[in-house]
């Protein structure tokens, strides 16, 4: 099979490092890619939104399959462009319809969708500008902390959770009125504080059947200890400890299930991947959030614990016999460590040159905010490169990737020294 991978990530080059190990692999793309999905693939500068040079490339290299990486082109309805054209409609798509991606693309949508089909979740209400004082009163029916999500895509970035009930309602106003978010912000959902330990559960389906991915716990926060502003990921592990079979359970009865056969009773159509973001609020989930995509930093330490030949797992996704296969998994643990660019999630400068990951030994290397030039890697985005390594607990995985993560050199590079501090 021809596959192409859409987006530029460290996920997609740990789906690129998978996926090129199999035998029914012929030629692997990546648009637009990293330096490091290029050393396995070949990368073509397209963007992930660009339908119509997707197409040609598709058309020019006879892609079987494209599998796609970033939320923003299944919500903008990628999927869709290929069924909705007679000389693309061959071509198996590994990610959702558009409207199914609402899920991610609106977190009123996803709330509405839990309420309908019993999935625990938190207690909600969603405001506009035009009942601006409705929500200032919701907000004052609720104890602190408040959460505050703008409803559409805000690149990670669109949770505010505030103890302050003064700065609660500004934020607010903010959103709403001032357009803080931009259009993403149109909408606001206000909801309960829930107090817990977070988790992300991944489900891969063929929109029937469906299979649980190993579970992973990733670390958000820039600072050690989980403080400091939001970033995409710091790091992740997987398995996550506490998450036992008691426990996984009842995600699978209260969230899992409902969540796949609400999907086929609503009429999404789904193929793909379903990122469950969770929190165990003593010893019960709920749902935070769904996406519609693999998470980064999670897929660099869920994927190479699949011991599947994932194109062939994708193939089973695509034509709808996913229930044949069974899911292998490897028992290790697996911890990743995020290098990021200093200054990051704020503003950091690209552009500096990275040495030394050639010579990292017993971890695998995924690139995310990287690129070449002049044949040097060199840094393009926040978070710019993941190391993830194997153990018998999450405690020997890191102190490796924790090793490695010192061989590699850029100009003030950053990372956290305490991921799995909390387990």
């Amino acid at each position: 099979m021809n596959i192409l991978i859409l987006g530029s990530g460290g996920r997609e080059h740990t789906l690129a490092w998978k996926l090129s190990q199999s035998k029914a692999l012929t030629s692997l793309f990546v648009a637009p890619g990293n330096a490091g999905t290029a050393k396995i693939a070949k990368n073509r500068p397209i963007g992930v939104n660009d339908f119509d040079n997707i197409k040609k490339l598709v058309f020019a290299e006879s892609i079987d399959m494209v599998v796609v990486g970033p939320e923003d082109p299944l919500v903008n309805g990628v999927h869709d462009f290929f069924l909705n054209d007679a000389q693309l409609q061959h071509v198996a798509v590994i990610g959702p319809q558009k409207a199914a991606a609402t899920l991610e693309g609106s977190k009123e949508f996803a709330k509405e969708f839990m309420m309908r089909h019993g999935i625990p979740t938190a207690a909600y209400q969603s405001f506009t500008s035009n009942n601006l004082g409705e929500g200032y009163a919701f907000l004052e029916s609720l104890q602190p902390p408040y959460v505050l999500k703008a409803d559409g895509l805000a690149a990670g970035k669109g949770v505010l959770i505030l103890n302050d009930i003064e700065e609660a309602k500004a934020e607010l106003k903010k959103m709403l009125v001032d357009g803080k978010f931009g259009s993403a912000s149109a909408t606001v959902v206000i909801e309960e504080f829930l107090s817990g330990i977070e988790l992300s559960v991944f489900v891969l389906t063929d929109g029937t059947g469906y299979k649980v991915l190993p579970t992973a716990k990733d670390y958000k926060r820039i600072g050690e200890g989980d403080t400091g502003l939001n970033t995409g990921g710091m790091g992740a592990i997987s398995p996550v400890p506490f998450a036992d079979t008691g426990f996984m359970n009842k995600v699978h009865e209260r969230i899992v299930k409902p969540t796949v056969e609400g999907l086929k009773k609503d009429n999404l159509p789904y193929k793909g991947f379903i990122f469950i973001g969770l929190i165990k609020v003593g010893d019960d989930p709920k749902v935070i959030e769904y996406n519609v995509r693999m998470g980064d930093p999670e897929t660099e330490v869920v994927i190479p614990r699949i011991k599947n030949d994932l194109v062939t797992l994708l193939k089973a996704t695509a034509d709808g016999t996913l229930d044949e296969t069974e899911l292998k998994v490897d028992n290790r643990t697996a911890a990743t460590v995020m290098l990021v660019s200093g200054g990051y999630p704020g503003s950091y400068e690209k552009g500096k040159q990275l040495t030394g990951s050639e010579s990292i030994t017993d971890s695998l290397v995924f690139h995310a905010g990287t690129i070449l030039k002049d044949n040097q890697v060199v840094t393009n985005g926040g978070r710019v490169m993941a190391i993830t390594s194997f153990g018998d607990n999450f405690k020997e995985a890191l102190e490796i990737s924790y090793a490695n993560a010192e061989k590699v050199h850029f100009d003030r590079m950053n990372y956290r020294k305490d991921i799995g501090f909390d387990l």
